[in-house]
């Protein structure tokens, strides 16, 4: 595992310190990974809407022809 070290503003530390029972490196490192995930997930659902360029093409094409005609 990589670790990071990153700036926090001091207010936010100091409320942190008021709840050391909390795990802030579970909290951030959780974060992290969600963001993560997301990130991935519109990257995959990009790839495949670009797959579907020609597909969405003709449906929009079709539908204009089909209202040009009445």
């Amino acid at each position: 595992m990589v670790s990071i070290t990153f700036s926090i503003p001091e207010e936010t530390r100091k409320t942190m310190k008021e709840f050391p029972e909390i795990n802030w490196t579970h909290i951030v490192r959780s974060s992290i990974e969600e963001k993560a995930r997301k990130l991935e997930l519109k990257k995959e659902l990009l790839k495949k809407l670009k797959g579907e360029e020609s597909f969405i093409d003709w449906s929009v094409e079709t539908v204009r022809n089909g209202r040009n005609k009445k």
